[in-house]
């Protein structure tokens, strides 16, 4: 199987998106994990990104897909991807509230976007949560990393408890990788999940680097799941590598598994997130549950025609 570096996602590399499609049988990509966020914001974590900020680790980091935002949403498409998310987060209060007006904005306008918003330790959090969901939401983002908050917080209780109740899940970077934050591991998440046992918790990244026990997360929580964002790839594997020795526990917990991408800043292309799950060796049925089933039913998309 050939793998495509370099480049910015062409013709070529959406003609092996799609014969990796087929190769599953499934009418599409779902990716929990995609960035769109209004072009002033983007550009600013664009440049923190060129200037290797303290929360980048000191890496290197080249955004593959810097590019205006109607080809980016094009280019998904050519990937075949049915349905994407508009992940984007406050770093400061009282953000929460405008980033969740564009994004409703933006859903209206991109069918094919999952309702996105976001939130963050403001007085009025339980609010604009509570309206944000009666407008159609449906996922969150919650970034504890970027947010320097606690995600116990108890400004956050009655919020967490609106969208458990609601059953809208919340995509969260709380693992501390690429570089640890005040309030990021396992421990803080663990705490929100003891008093909201039915939050659609998501765990971007694996939980990177603390990924076994975020596993641990999974396994004593039936509503907990993972997505794979940047997991497995050459660049991932060479800062935080998954553990070998977890496989088997990842399998087995295969029907709590997303596809995510961190699509457009990501130092590399697409496909090779696609090609670094394959490269597992976990089997067809896994990955085609991880890269469109699961977010299928958890979103309620349909199955589609297959093999499309």
């Amino acid at each position: 199987m050939a793998e495509t570096h370099g480049g910015s996602g062409g013709s070529e590399e959406a003609l092996e998106v799609r014969a990796f499609r087929q190769r599953l049988g499934v009418p599409g990509l779902v990716d929990v994990h995609t960035h769109f966020m209004p072009e002033r914001v983007l550009r600013k974590v664009w440049d923190y990104f060129a200037a290797n900020g303290p929360l980048v680790g000191g890496l290197e980091w080249p955004i593959t897909y810097r590019r205006e935002e109607a080809e980016r949403i094009a280019l998904l498409r050519e990937f075949g991807v049915r349905a994407f998310t508009a992940m984007l987060y406050p770093h400061k209060p009282g953000m929460a509230r405008w980033l969740n007006g564009w994004a409703a904005d933006f859903a209206r306008r991109t069918p094919d976007c999952l309702h996105t918003a976001t939130l963050y330790p403001d007085p009025d959090v339980e609010a604009y949560v509570q309206e944000a969901v009666e407008a159609g939401a449906r996922v969150f983002k919650a970034h504890v990393q970027v947010g320097a908050y606690d995600p116990a917080d108890e400004r956050l209780h009655r919020a967490w408890g609106l969208l458990a109740e609601a059953r809208v899940p919340v995509v969260m970077h709380c693992g501390s990788g690429p570089a640890p934050g005040k309030h990021t591991g396992p421990g803080p998440v663990a705490r929100v999940l003891a008093r909201h046992p039915r939050l659609r918790l998501i765990v971007a990244h694996m939980g990177m680097p603390e990924y076994e026990d975020f596993l641990d997360l999974a396994e004593r929580h039936d509503e907990v799941r993972l997505d794979t964002t940047m997991s497995f790839t050459d660049f991932t594997e060479r800062l935080a590598p998954f553990p070998r020795r977890a496989l088997p526990r990842l399998a087995a917990l295969g029907d709590r598994v997303l596809l995510g991408s961190d699509f457009p800043n990501i130092p590399y292309p697409y496909l090779h997130q696609l090609h670094a799950l394959e490269r597992l060796g976990l089997g067809t049925q896994w990955l085609r549950a991880v890269c469109h089933d699961n977010a299928a039913d958890l979103f309620g998309l349909g199955s589609g025609p297959r093999g499309a």
